[in-house]
């Protein structure tokens, strides 16, 4: 029987919505394949970890406890995922395409001798088996993707897949003897800075704001997303030339080569629309666009538009807001 490995990605001892969405990946695949699906959790002191994710319909979670897995090094994380991959016979190894699941796959990929699609967006029927699509030119096209080698790796895109609920059930839990084989590794984990923020991560909030260029400065940013941002308990985020201009920094991103984002409520302000940012953020629930031209192109992707000036229209909204949540 086929078997899909599912890898948890977490973050202070707490599951990501990221491996959610991989997961519901998995069971649509599971459902054209009659797949089972079992999770791989890596990392130290995770036994919490392993906890979260009962309950989710897997068969098994395996976990590889180790203290050199602390931090998600490639190398060491690759080896013990290929390792427990070939342990458990599973012919599909799966994670979401964050930037610690493009980091780690491909090397899994390379050690299994597997092929690989990333960044799928979708499961379709293909040659009898199935496919995997996935988009190129910065979503301009979507392409359907087949691989012929016994075992596939695959990234899912977390903005194109809902995150999968409890369906019930405890699943098995049992401990993987890990090697990561620290002593070869080409790299050491020296020191991490973390962005410290009080506001919802961006790619787990509910709510995102993002600001343009045509806020025109560091401070008309400021002084327009971050009222909008704490009225509506949202995490703020940026065109690629927000960033480019130095209006914030570049974790704030969204786009092609930023973050990909699929909250429930997504602004656009001050935003042209830019085919990179666009494939950022257009699975966003609902999405609200904000710019002194009508003719851009973020208008066509937007389910509510305005067309005004930023500087006067956001204040607005801003009190209209507060006063509602007021009453």
């Amino acid at each position: 029987m086929s078997k899909i490995l599912v890898l948890a990605e977490h973050k202070d001892g707490a599951v990501r919505k990221a491996t959610l969405n991989t997961l519901e990946m998995a069971r649509q695949l599971a459902a054209k394949t009659g797949a089972s699906i079992e999770f791989a959790v890596l990392g130290h002191n995770i036994g919490g970890v392993a906890a979260q994710l009962s309950g989710y319909g897997a068969q098994a979670i395996h976990v590889a406890d180790h203290a050199d897995l602390a931090w998600p090094l490639a190398g060491p994380w690759a080896k013990v995922l290929a390792d427990l991959a070939q342990a458990v016979d599973a012919t599909v190894v799966a994670a979401s395409a964050t930037s610690l699941g493009k980091d780690i796959l491909p090397r899994v990929a390379a050690r299994l001798g597997a092929g690989m699609a990333s960044d799928i967006v979708g499961i379709v029927d293909a040659d009898g088996g199935v496919g995997y699509r996935r988009p190129m030119w910065a979503g301009a096209l979507l392409a359907d993707v087949v691989i012929d080698s016994d075992v596939h790796v695959l990234t899912a895109r977390s903005s194109a897949f809902d995150a999968a609920a409890k369906t019930g059930g405890e699943s098995s839990i049992g401990d993987f003897a890990a090697d990561p084989d620290l002593a070869t590794a080409r790299v050491r984990f020296v020191s991490f800075d973390a962005v410290v923020s009080e506001r919802p991560e961006l790619t787990e909030a509910d709510v995102v704001v993002a600001g343009g260029r045509g806020l025109k400065s560091a401070e008309g940013f400021a002084s327009v997303m971050e009222p909008l941002a704490d009225c509506l308990d949202a995490a703020i985020g940026s065109s690629r030339a927000a960033v480019d201009d130095g209006f914030c920094p570049n974790d704030c991103q969204i786009g092609q080569t930023g973050k990909v984002v699929a909250p429930n409520l997504y602004f656009a302000v001050a935003i042209s629309g830019a085919i990179q940012h666009l494939a950022g953020m257009k699975n966003s629930k609902v999405i609200v666009a904000i710019n002194t031209r009508d003719d851009e192109p973020i208008f066509k992707v937007a389910d509510y538009g305005l067309v005004a000036d930023a500087f006067k229209a956001v204040p607005e909204l801003v009190e209209k807001i507060r006063a509602h949540k007021g009453s």
